[in-house]
């Protein structure tokens, strides 16, 4: 089930870990050697076994073919290697610039702490206070608020500009002083110092009663704003994060008028037992005297072949499962994988597909949590294909995946200076055909991710 749960680039950790930790389990082609392993029945039956029964681990029916490619998939199907980041970090980027400042020996130290403390994202997110008794407890600098206060401002002069902030609102704001000088940036500056909740909430009359300014002038500053970068940290090419790259579990590709579905073929490796631990069975089934130390050694070996049988075993069923699983989602989902339209993706939850191949739902939740497929509409997580379903107007099934499109759309096409609450939203999808209730359209927009009404408001 462990294995089940892992995708692929986890499921090749976990390979190499298993392969590194045990010697009887190897990857690759079965030689000769290897063919002979089977043979080796006789052998043992006729020599003298005393209380080690090695046949069970040199008879089986399975070996050697602990092989569990299966023809669905091209060994050199897919590109082995992962990309990684390259370059100068973010940090480094940052500590090099603090050489254009002077500092004596203390200051560069509280500098070069502050920027160890900047996240990924550009800010710092501790208090002053405590960066001060870490400086004490860690790099043995003794210094106050007030000067470590000062060196901030410094440090925040780095480029990106609104690095090291300690707040989104001190990050625009550094961001702001940092550009040309012209109305319009100076009232965004006022507007984040002096009614910062009012912006968050888009309340704009509330601004321009506060600062005597017209719509025309507040649309000038909001602009301004909104050009601003959240967090400085985030886009920087050289951050030490390795490069994410989703690497697809199964592909699904219409071939002569049908779905074909195919296991990656990274998660269906060549194992085998290795020949060395073949002859160390040889070997002692051939001596006429078993001393301690032979014994000591077969026991050894009987627990390495047990834990490579049975990883070898987990493999297989591994990739059974998976197929399984995903052939019965592929037909089910038929419609949809023949033409990409996702009005045609039919309600389906775990326990559909669990009833069809008759197995537990926790296996399906398994596969269809951390799985991704490639499909001629793009690489998509499985779990994207199940949703429950909502009765229409004419009393026929449809997914909640449909409404939720729908619901996008709708949203996406609003005037944004009078955004649709969940009340009209709800009267809009009834039109349609779709009887949801608001309390129903608001978990929607939540689950996907779309503020309130007053919070899409634009200028």
């Amino acid at each position: 089930m462990k294995l089940i749960q892992l995708p692929t680039q986890a499921f090749e950790q976990k390979l190499k870990q298993e392969i590194d930790e045990n010697p009887a389990l190897e990857k690759g082609k079965e030689t000769k050697e290897d063919d002979e392993f089977s043979n080796q029945e006789e052998q043992v039956n006729d020599s003298e076994q005393d209380d080690l029964n090695i046949d069970a681990y040199i008879s089986d029916d399975e070996v050697p073919n602990y092989r569990t490619q299966s023809n669905n998939y091209s060994a050199d199907d897919e590109e082995k290697s992962i990309p990684y980041a390259a370059g100068t970090s973010f940090h480094q980027h940052l500590k090099a610039q603090l050489n254009t400042f002077r500092l004596n020996e203390t200051e560069r130290q509280i500098a070069e702490f502050l920027v160890g403390s900047i996240d990924d994202s550009g800010y710092i997110r501790r208090d002053i206070i405590d960066l001060v008794d870490d400086l004490a407890f860690t790099d043995n600098v003794f210094t106050t608020e007030e000067e470590v206060e000062r060196i901030l401002t410094k440090v925040q002069q780095l480029e990106p500009a609104g690095v090291a902030a300690r707040s989104l609102e001190e990050c625009l704001i550094l961001q702001l002083k940092q550009k040309k000088e012209k109305p319009a940036r100076e009232l965004a500056i006022k507007i984040l110092e002096n009614a910062f909740d009012h912006f968050a909430k888009k309340h704009y009359k509330k601004i321009m009663q506060k600062f005597n300014i017209d719509e025309t002038k507040l649309k000038e500053a909001i602009d301004e704003i909104a050009k601003l970068n959240p967090k400085p940290g985030g886009g920087f090419a050289g951050n030490t994060k390795i490069v994410e790259q989703i690497v697809p579990d199964f592909t699904i590709r219409i071939v002569e008028d049908r779905l074909e579905l195919t296991l990656n073929s990274r998660n269906a490796p060549e194992l085998h037992i290795s020949s060395e631990y073949s002859n160390m069975l040889k070997g002692y089934a051939a001596s006429k005297e078993k001393s301690k130390s032979q014994k000591d050694a077969v026991f050894f070996i009987k627990q390495k072949l047990d834990a490579a049988k049975w990883f070898i075993d987990a493999i297989r069923q591994r990739q059974q499962t998976l197929m399984l699983t995903m052939t019965a989602i592929m037909n089910y989902q038929e419609a949809y994988f023949f033409t990409g339209d996702e009005r045609k993706l039919k309600p389906m939850i775990l326990k559909d597909i669990a009833d069809k191949i008759n197995m537990d739902v926790s296996t399906i939740s398994r596969v269809a949590n951390s799985k991704y497929v490639d499909t001629p509409y793009g690489t998509k997580l499985v779990k994207f294909f199940f949703s429950e379903s909502m009765k229409n107007d004419q009393g026929e099934d449809v997914s909640t995946k449909e409404i939720k499109n729908i619901l996008e759309t709708i949203i996406a096409s609003e005037n944004k200076k009078k955004p649709l609450t969940d009340e009209k939203l709800s009267a809009h999808l009834k039109e349609k055909g779709y009887l949801i209730a608001r309390r129903t359209v608001a978990k929607y927009r939540e689950q996907l991710n779309i503020p309130v009404a007053r919070m899409r408001k634009e200028m």
